[in-house]
């Protein structure tokens, strides 16, 4: 079974502890990392390990969480993805850090195309985009704003009725 590896990264002028809390803050009414014109990312509960969530269509359960550090989500919807997202920071020095969001996914069957048409232009621009909030709220600013493309506008305005039936 062939797998997806997907990497979106930034370096941050912040420190370790800083970037951290942008993790901490996913889902939270102060959420600062996930962009806000995106389907909110959603959890049950305060964020913890076994706690279920999602955003938009994609459904997972919370398997790895170590404050300040890494949050690794597990796939449980769409049906027929298999695997993982998180997010992690790698300390640089005392003044950088690498924020990253990692995907691992084995579509099944036919879910292939579903990724390559459909989640991974819209998977691409909401990850970069959320590097865009973690650098703005940790800078006040943005060096290079991400840009979507024309096809990623399309899926976007094509999806923005389904929104309200991905509520978690």
């Amino acid at each position: 079974m062939i797998a997806v590896l997907n990497v979106h990264e930034r370096t941050l002028p912040a420190p370790q502890e800083a970037v951290g809390a942008l993790i901490d803050s996913l889902g939270c009414d102060n959420d600062r990392l996930w962009p806000p014109d995106w389907p909110p990312v959603r959890f049950e509960r305060p964020l913890a390990v076994g706690v279920r969530g999602g955003h938009g269509p994609v459904r997972y359960v919370v398997s790895h969480y170590v404050p300040g550090h890494w949050v690794r989500f597990r796939f449980t919807g769409p049906r027929g993805f298999r695997g993982f997202h998180e997010f992690s920071v790698e300390r640089l020095d005392q003044g950088r850090t690498v924020l990253r969001n990692t995907l691992v996914l084995r579509p099944q069957g036919v879910r292939w195309l579903g990724w390559l048409l459909f989640f991974r232009p819209l998977h691409d621009a909401a990850f970069q985009h959320s590097l865009d909030c973690a650098e703005r709220a940790l800078t006040g600013r943005v060096a290079r704003p991400v840009r979507w493309s024309r096809y990623v506008r399309l899926l976007r305005a094509a999806t923005a009725r389904l929104a309200p039936r991905w509520a978690v």
